[in-house]
C-alpha cells in the first residue's frame, strides 16, 4: 500500500471523524443514520477523490463510515455526562457521569471516557489481524455458544447479588418486555424529521431522565474544574476489551449490555473507572465489527451493514487490502477522537459552569422532550414517559440501575 493510498485513506478518515463528532454530540442522531446517508454518496466521493488511483471509491467510503463510528464511540460520552442523554452504547455511564458532574468533575468523566476509548481502540486494532485468522480458522462457533451462556449467567448474578432480588427480577422482566415492545410490536416511530428508533426515548427515560429529576444541588451553579491529568490509567480500559470483542461479534449486544455483563462479575465502584471501562467496550465493539464483517460476511451493526452493501466481498479473506485500509483509517480516527472528545468536554464545561443548575436541568428536560417529538413522534414521547417512571424505581427501592438493562439483554437472549 503506497504513500498516496495511505494519504487518501487518512483524508477519508478525517471526513469520517467530522461526521462522527456531529453524530456523537447531537443527542438522538446515531452514526447509523450517517452511514445510511453515506451509502448513497458514491458519486460524491468519486468526484472528491478523483485524484486518487489504486484504491476503490467503495473502500474509501467504508473507511469514512468506520472512522465515523469510531469517533462517535469516543464523543458520545460528552452529552451523556453534561446533558444526561445516553446513546445505546453508554446508558449505564449516565449516572456515574452525572455524579461527577455534580461534584464539578465532569472533565474527569470525559477524560476517563477518552482514555478508556483509546485503550480499547488500540487493543482492538492490535488484536484485529490475529483474531481474524482465529475466526477464519473455525473459532466462530465457540464464541456463539459462549456468548449466550455468559448473558444468562450474568442475568442470574445481577438478580442473586442484588440487595432486593425480587425487585431486580421484576425490573429485569418489565424492561425486557419494553425492549421487545419497541423492537417487535410495530409501534410507530415517525416524528417531524422522519422515522427514527424508539431506543432513544427508551434509554433516555430509563437512564437519562431520573438523574435530572433527583434533588438539585443547593449551590446553584456547579463550577467545573479540570486538572488535566489522567484520572484512571489503562487498567479499566483493558478490562473492557474482552467484553467489547464479544459484543462486536454477537448481534444485538451493545456496549451497555457488555458493561452490564462485566459489572455483574467485576465490581467497579469508582465512577471514573467504570466510565473508562464502558467507553473501552463501546470502542472495541466498533473496531471489532470490521473483523466480524470480514469473517462472517454479514453486518452486526448499522454501520457494518452499510459497509457490506457498499464494499461487497472485498473485505472478506485474510488481511485484504480493504481490511488493512479500514484498520489504518480507524487508527487515525481514534487519535482524532481522543483529541476531539477532550476539546468538546472543555467547551461544554465552560458553558455548563456558567448556568444555574435548575435552569440547566429544565433546559435539558425540554430539549429531550423536543428531540423525542421531532425524531420519534407522540408514541416516542409515551415511551419516554413510561420508561422514565420505571427508571425512578431503582433509586426509590435502594438498588442499582443495572437491572434496567433487561431492555437490551432479554431481547438478545430470547430474540
Amino acid at each position: 500500500m503506497g504513500p498516496e493510498i495511505i494519504l487518501t485513506v487518512l483524508l477519508a478518515s478525517s471526513i469520517g471523524a467530522a461526521i462522527g463528532t456531529f453524530t456523537g454530540m447531537v443527542p438522538g442522531i446515531h452514526v447509523n443514520t450517517a452511514a445510511a446517508i453515506l451509502l448513497g454518496s458514491t458519486s460524491l466521493f468519486g468526484s472528491l477523490f478523483s485524484f486518487s488511483s489504486g484504491i476503490e471509491c467503495a473502500v474509501l467510503i467504508s473507511c469514512c463510515i468506520f472512522s465515523a463510528s469510531a469517533v462517535h464511540s469516543f464523543v458520545d460520552f460528552v452529552p451523556s455526562v453534561f446533558i444526561g442523554v445516553p446513546d445505546a452504547d453508554d446508558a449505564l455511564s449516565v449516572l456515574p457521569g452525572h455524579r461527577l458532574f455534580l461534584q464539578g468533575r465532569a472533565m474527569t468523566a470525559v477524560r476517563a471516557a477518552a482514555i478508556g476509548s483509546i485503550v480499547g481502540s488500540t487493543a482492538a486494532l492490535l488484536l484485529a489481524i490475529p483474531l481474524q485468522w482465529i475466526m477464519l480458522s473455525g473459532g466462530t462457533g465457540i464464541v456463539d455458544r459462549m456468548t449466550i451462556g455468559i448473558i444468562f449467567l450474568a442475568l442470574s448474578v445481577i438478580v442473586i447479588t442484588s440487595a432486593k432480588p425480587h425487585i431486580s427480577l421484576l425490573l429485569l422482566a418489565v424492561t425486557g418486555i419494553m425492549g421487545f415492545a419497541i423492537s417487535d410490536w410495530g409501534i410507530p416511530c415517525t416524528g417531524i424529521l422522519g422515522e427514527s428508533t424508539l431506543l432513544f426515548p427508551l434509554l433516555t427515560g430509563l437512564f437519562g431522565i431520573p438523574p435530572l429529576l433527583e434533588e438539585i444541588s443547593p449551590h446553584g451553579r456547579v463550577a467545573q474544574t479540570d486538572d488535566g491529568t489522567d484520572p484512571v490509567g489503562p487498567v479499566p480500559g483493558i478490562k473492557g476489551v474482552l467484553t467489547g470483542l464479544m459484543a462486536g461479534w454477537f448481534p444485538g449486544i451493545t456496549a451497555t449490555v457488555g458493561a452490564a455483563l462485566t459489572s455483574a462479575f467485576t465490581e467497579e465502584r469508582d465512577p471514573a473507572r467504570f466510565i473508562a471501562m464502558t467507553a473501552s467496550i463501546g470502542t472495541v465493539t466498533s473496531v471489532f465489527s470490521v473483523v466480524t464483517l470480514s469473517v462472517s460476511g454479514s453486518g452486526r451493526s448499522g454501520t457494518a451493514m452499510a459497509v457490506k452493501e457498499i464494499i461487497g466481498d472485498s473485505l472478506t479473506g485474510f488481511c485484504s487490502e480493504a481490511f488493512l485500509a479500514i484498520l489504518i483509517s480507524i487508527a487515525f480516527a481514534s487519535l482524532l477522537g481522543y483529541i476531539i472528545t477532550i476539546q468538546c468536554g472543555k467547551a461544554m464545561s465552560r458553558v455548563s459552569g456558567s448556568i444555574p443548575e435548575t435552569v440547566l436541568n429544565n433546559a435539558v428536560l425540554m430539549l429531550i422532550v423536543a428531540l423525542v417529538l421531532l425524531l420519534c413522534g407522540p408514541f416516542g414521547l409515551a415511551v419516554l414517559v413510561i420508561s422514565a417512571a420505571v427508571g425512578l424505581v431503582p433509586p426509590a427501592a435502594g438498588i442499582g440501575r443495572i437491572c434496567l438493562t433487561g431492555c437490551l439483554m432479554l431481547p438478545v437472549l430470547f430474540g
